[in-house]
């Protein structure tokens, strides 16, 4: 069929799903311009081997690894260079984890899965059944040509007619002197009970099988066996055996060294086992007699990995378990936060639980787990990074002691990804057991005492414990500059925390000046594409755009998305922050923006990533659905903006303690909402209570409280209370000029207002010289045509939108 279209082969395990889209591929390849297979077990492995689509499809991009998975779900959705093309996703069994990574476009797309939920994803699903009797018998006969019909239809019966079985057990049977009735008497001969319990997808008999090949293979080749072996130590699927072959001589115990240093040996165990159907190579079209490069990946199926892993002596499992956690530690990219390296990182994480990592004492090995961490904080991978940073805690605990060096550390990459998600009271406890124990053992001056610290400061902030937060990022700034001086990437981090406690307090020259200086610090220490100075470059825009200068801000920024998205990937958190930055931008500007790039749209997109990749209640998520329910209200979709409005009150309410500003602020937009649907009652009480509650959390001369009661006065004037309405306009414009300045938007808000309310207590001679004044400051700062200006002068009453800020 023409046009993007997702088929998911379904079924239980070992049934033949990869086996059946390897035909189709290999049957139609000739119908398609390119074929790519993707093991799509695990998201960070799709997202690699989907990147490394691109020279195939020609695309001329860097080596960035967003710059090029961004590059191929272009050219797949586009269909250019090539519009027919073919997707395999092999081993698709969470579609929770990646169906949002699925691409659109003029192609095809197969899925392999034991899971049927890819029907809710929009794709059509065909179930794979194990063969009936007549095919068992005649593949069986195919495979052991001296058995006769009978024997194949006994054998069949005794296998359940599973294909994986039937093909494994016929391989070897037709080379045994084995009968038929002899097989299958060992097969009903049984083993212990718990053995066979490996899983519930897998037929009882598979275990026995398996059992009575292993032997034929240990007779023949025992190579082969130890590969096998090898092998499980790796997670099911790919095994990328490159790895191994890569790692030196001397670090290997004897009784693998011949095997992964021989290449006739090497080749010979490999054969052996695919004659057998027990693994393939990555590549279906291998031929037999094609040698294993040290580049080819041998696919393992998820119940022969399991199987062979339960039946393994302890000898050999101690042994094998740690050649494999030494090849991964080998791999380990070594620097998590370039971006070029993550596909490295991306082929380790999935091996991690099967080399069960966590319980080594190799220093090289801990060090892999710690960068693997930091590499999932930064490419956005949240969740799972906090899986494995709590697993490592408590093995680490266990293994190492709860007080040792490396706890620490871990600590700190742990209360990064918690924090990422907004548990700061976790983190906040984390983080100060942490930093006493580091300043009563090391010191205060210790560096791993103040990155401790530092860490601190974003839990006081995430608590809105903002001027605490302040004092430690501006003590932790003195220490890292008294002990490594204004040029190092670390002091240059607490400087940009510095800036971040700056803008909470609503310092915001402070903190574009602060911000500045970072950026053009990490543009010349670091480069200019790196992460961290493209997230300065939108703390800077940030800066600018809460300043007022809205088209300085929307310039550095509309460069700065285009970086991200090359740099980070569409999706990742930062390229997110980056698009809502301008998208605020351009709605501030009132321009007319690129088709495609109106606020509108960008700020629809943005949220709808932010849920899928990083969930509804995230708070960057909260962030950009806050910023879509006020454009919504103010451009007609009042039922959407009330429904997201209320989501975000809801989830602030069970994530915050009661009196955090960001709770204050979104009622504050929820009354606005209630306004615009004329509850305005209801709306004057929730604003006059949020008004309360942001001067107790912030003060009363905090731009988010100026903000509170600009639109609090607003509500005060629509329930008839005129003469309260203009005190407060008053009181505010004056906070305002005192601490913003007179010609900041917000502050000119607050005057155009105080110019109504002295209209509606009918002081016309004084509402006009107010009006007169605030109109000449808005044509001199923002322009005569801007949105703003044309709005004040129609008279309109301003209002103000709450936009919780990153902690």
């Amino acid at each position: 069929e023409s046009g993007a279209g997702v088929l998911t082969l379904h079924g239980m395990s070992g049934v033949g799903k990869t086996q059946f889209a390897a035909e189709y591929a290999h049957r139609f390849g000739s119908e398609y311009d390119v074929v790519w297979w993707v093991n799509a077990e695990k998201r960070v492995t799709y997202r690699r081997q989907l990147a490394e689509l691109a020279p195939k499809l020609n695309l001329q991009t860097g080596q960035e690894y967003g710059e090029r998975l961004r590059a191929v779900r272009d050219a797949l959705r586009r269909g250019e260079p090539y519009s027919r093309w073919l997707l395999v996703l092999d081993g698709a069994d969470e579609p929770d984890q990646i169906w949002d990574l699925l691409p659109t476009g003029p192609g095809h797309v197969i899925v392999t899965s034991r899971n049927p939920e890819w029907s809710e994803h929009n794709s059509k699903l065909l179930e794979v059944r194990v063969y009936p009797r007549d095919e068992s018998v005649a593949f069986i006969r195919r495979r052991a040509p001296r058995l006769s019909e009978a024997d194949a239809d006994q054998l069949a019966e005794a296998l359940g007619d599973l294909p994986l079985l039937l093909d494994q057990t016929a391989g070897w049977l037709n080379d045994s002197d084995l009968s038929v009735d002899e097989y299958i008497a060992l097969l009903e001969g049984g083993i212990d009970s718990d053995v066979v319990k490996v899983s519930a997808d897998f037929p009882l008999a598979f275990q026995t099988a398996w059992s009575i090949l292993l032997n034929k293979l240990r007779e023949t080749v025992p190579e082969s066996v130890d590969l096998l072996r090898l092998c499980t130590f790796f997670a099911p699927g790919f095994i990328p055996v490159r790895l191994l072959k890569e790692m030196p001589v001397d670090e290997l115990p004897e009784q693998l060294a011949g095997l992964l240093n021989d290449p006739l040996l090497w080749n010979r165990a490999i054969n052996q086992l695919r004659t057998y159907s027990v693994v393939r190579l990555e590549s279906h079209e291998a031929s037999l007699d094609e040698p294993v490069s040290a580049g080819e990946s041998l696919y393992l199926h998820r119940m022969v990995h399991q199987i062979v892993h339960k039946d393994m002596p302890d000898a050999d499992r101690s042994e094998f378990i740690d050649v494999v956690r030494r090849a991964l530690a080998a791999a380990d990219p070594g620097r998590p936060t370039e971006t070029r390296l993550w596909p490295g990182y991306a082929e380790i994480v999935p091996h991690l639980k099967y080399a069960d990592v966590l319980k080594s004492k190799d220093t090289k090995v801990q060090r892999m787990v710690l960068n693997c961490l930091r590499y999932m904080y930064f490419s956005g991978e949240y969740r799972a990074g906090i899986k494995l940073g709590e697993r490592a805690l408590t093995a680490w605990r266990r293994l190492l002691g709860p007080t040792h060096a490396r706890i620490w550390e871990l600590t700190y990459h742990y209360t990064n990804l918690l924090r990422a998600m907004g548990d700061y009271a976790r983190t906040e406890a984390l983080s100060r057991d942490a930093v006493e124990h580091l300043r009563e053992e090391r010191g205060p001056q210790d560096l791993d005492h103040l990155r401790a610290a530092a860490g601190l400061g974003g839990d006081l902030r995430g608590l809105a414990r903002y001027d605490e937060a302040l004092e430690l990022s501006q003590w932790v700034l003195a220490a890292y500059r008294e002990l490594l001086g204004d040029q190092d990437s670390r002091t240059l981090n607490a400087q940009n925390n510095l800036a971040t406690s700056l803008r909470l307090l609503g310092r915001y020259g402070e903190t574009l000046e602060t911000d500045r200086r970072t950026m053009e610090a990490r543009r010349q220490l670091l480069r200019a594409r790196h992460p961290w100075a493209l997230s300065s470059e939108i703390n800077y825009a940030v800066d600018l755009r809460l300043l007022g200068r809205y088209s300085e801000a929307e310039s550095i920024q509309v460069k700065n998305v285009r970086e991200n998205r090359l740099v980070m990937g569409a999706d990742n958190p930062q390229t997110l922050k980056a698009e809502y930055n301008l998208a605020l931008c351009r709605y501030r500007t009132g321009e007319q923006a690129p088709p495609g790039e109106e606020p509108g749209p960008m700020l629809a997109s943005v949220l709808e990533r932010g849920e899928r990749v990083l969930g509804e209640s995230h708070p960057l998520t909260l962030i950009f659905a806050t910023g879509q329910s006020c454009y919504a209200r103010e451009h007609g979709d009042i039922d959407q903006a009330r429904e997201v409005s209320e989501a975000v009150v809801a989830r602030y309410e069970m994530m915050l303690s009661e009196g955090h500003p960001f709770i204050a602020g979104s009622r504050v937009n929820q009354a606005l909402i209630l306004r615009n649907v004329g509850e305005r009652e209801h709306g004057h009480v929730l604003v006059e209570q949020a008004l309360a509650e942001m001067t107790r959390a912030v003060g009363e001369s905090h731009p988010w409280t100026l903000g509170c009661a600009l639109n609090a006065s607003a509500l005060r004037n629509l329930v008839g209370d005129t003469e309260g309405a203009a005190e407060l306009s008053r009181d505010t414009a004056a906070r305002a000029i005192e601490s913003l300045g007179r010609t900041h938007p917000l502050t000119l808000s607050t005057r155009i207002a105080y110019a109504a309310d002295l209209r509606g207590l009918r002081d016309r001679r004084q509402a006009e010289k107010v009006e007169q004044e605030a109109l000449s400051d808005l044509d001199a700062t923002l322009g005569t045509k801007h949105t703003h200006t044309l709005s004040a002068r129609s008279r309109n009453r301003p209002y103000w939108d709450f936009e919780p800020q990153i902690t």
